[in-house]
C-alpha cells in the first residue's frame, strides 16, 4: 500500500491540475482563443527559470550522469527511427505521417515528467532530469522539425533550425544552469528567491494551460492513426526503452528519469509546431489531448510496477 500511495501521490497531482485547467475553460475563466497566447508567455518567460533553478541548486557529483544521457540519446534516435518506420509503412496519408511520427517519439517531458520525477524519487533525481530535459529538446525540436519538412516538401534550412535551437528558453536556462553549477558561481540570495519563485509557477501554470487546451471533438474520421498513436505513446514506447534499461543495470533515479522521460504524453509543442510547418493539425492536437488525458493512468501503472518490484 505504501508503493500504492507514493505512486499515485506523484501522479494524482498533475491529473487534478489538468482537470483544473479544463474546467477553468468550461467556466470561461480561460477562454479557449488565448490558451496559445498563454503558453507563449510561459514558454518564454518562466520555462527557463525552471531549467536554471533545476540544475543551479542541484549537486554537481549526482547532476550529471554520463551513462544515463548516453542511454536517453540513443533511445530517442532508436524510438525516432521506429516511429518514422512506422508512418512510413502504415501511414497513407502524406500530411498524417509527419505528424504520426512526431506524436510516437516526442514527449512532453519537461512540463509533465519534472513534477511526477520530484514526486517518486525526490528532488535529488530532479537535478539530473533537468540536464536530461535539455537534450530531449535539442533532438525533439531537431528531429520534429526535419521530420515535418520533409513530409511537407519543403527544404530544410540549417541555419534557422540552429537559431531556432540556440534561442530555446529551455536551452537557455539549461546552459546557464550549468555554468552556474561547473564554476560555483552564486546568485545573490535576492535573485535566488526572484528565480526560485519563477520556477515554482512554471509547471503548475503549464498543465492549467494544457488542460484547458482539451477539446474532445469528432475523432472517428482519424480514430486508426489516433488509436495507434495512443498507445504506442503511452505503452509501447515506454516498453520498447524500460526493458533494455533494466537490462542495462539501471535502477533507483536513473530509471524513474528513464521510465517518464519516455511515458510522458506528447508534447503540447508538437501541435504548434504541426500548424506553423503544415500537416493534419487536426490529428495533432488530438493526439496531444488524448495522450494527455490517459498519461496519468498509463505512468501510475508503470511507476507502481516498477516500485513493488523494486526498481526504485
Amino acid at each position: 500500500m505504501s508503493n500504492f500511495w507514493l505512486c499515485l501521490s506523484a501522479v494524482l497531482p498533475v491529473f487534478i491540475m489538468l482537470v483544473i485547467g479544463y474546467v477553468a475553460k468550461l467556466c470561461h475563466v480561460i477562454k479557449e482563443e488565448n490558451v496559445a497566447a498563454f503558453n507563449k508567455v510561459v514558454f518564454n518567460v518562466f520555462f527557463g527559470f525552471m531549467c536554471f533553478n533545476n540544475i543551479y541548486r542541484s549537486d554537481l557529483s549526482s547532476a550529471i550522469r554520463p551513462k544515463t544521457i548516453l542511454f536517453c540519446t540513443i533511445a530517442i534516435l532508436v524510438t525516432y527511427a521506429l516511429s518514422l518506420g512506422y508512418s512510413l509503412l502504415f501511414v497513407k496519408k502524406e500530411d498524417q505521417k509527419g505528424v504520426v511520427t512526431q506524436g510516437l517519439f516526442r514527449s512532453n517531458f519537461n512540463v509533465v515528467g519534472l513534477p511526477i520525477i520530484a514526486g517518486l524519487a525526490g528532488d535529488s533525481a530532479v537535478s539530473s532530469a533537468a540536464i536530461i530535459g535539455g537534450l530531449t529538446v535539442v533532438l525533439f525540436n531537431t528531429l520534429a522539425v526535419i521530420t515535418l519538412t520533409i513530409f511537407n516538401g519543403k527544404k530544410l534550412n540549417i541555419g534557422k533550425l540552429l537559431l531556432s535551437i540556440a534561442k530555446n528558453p529551455l536551452i537557455i536556462g539549461s546552459v546557464l544552469g550549468l555554468i552556474f553549477l561547473i564554476f560555483q558561481i552564486k546568485l545573490p540570495v535576492l535573485l535566488e528567491k526572484v528565480v526560485a519563485s519563477m520556477a515554482a509557477v512554471t509547471s503548475p501554470m503549464m498543465l492549467v494551460l494544457l488542460g484547458a487546451f482539451f477539446k474532445f471533438g469528432n475523432v472517428r474520421k482519424h480514430l486508426p492513426q489516433l488509436s495507434a498513436t495512443v498507445i504506442g505513446r503511452l505503452i509501447l514506447i515506454p516498453l520498447l526503452v524500460v526493458i533494455p534499461a533494466l537490462l542495462l543495470g539501471f535502477r533507483g533515479d536513473d530509471f524513474v528519469t528513464i521510465l517518464i522521460t519516455f511515458a510522458t504524453p506528447a508534447a503540447v509543442a508538437s501541435f504548434t509546431m504541426v500548424q506553423q510547418m503544415g500537416g493534419d493539425a487536426e490529428l495533432a492536437g488530438d493526439i496531444v489531448v488524448f495522450t494527455s488525458f490517459l498519461s496519468p493512468f498509463t505512468i501510475f501503472i508503470f511507476s507502481f510496477i516498477a516500485k513493488t518490484v523494486g526498481f526504485f
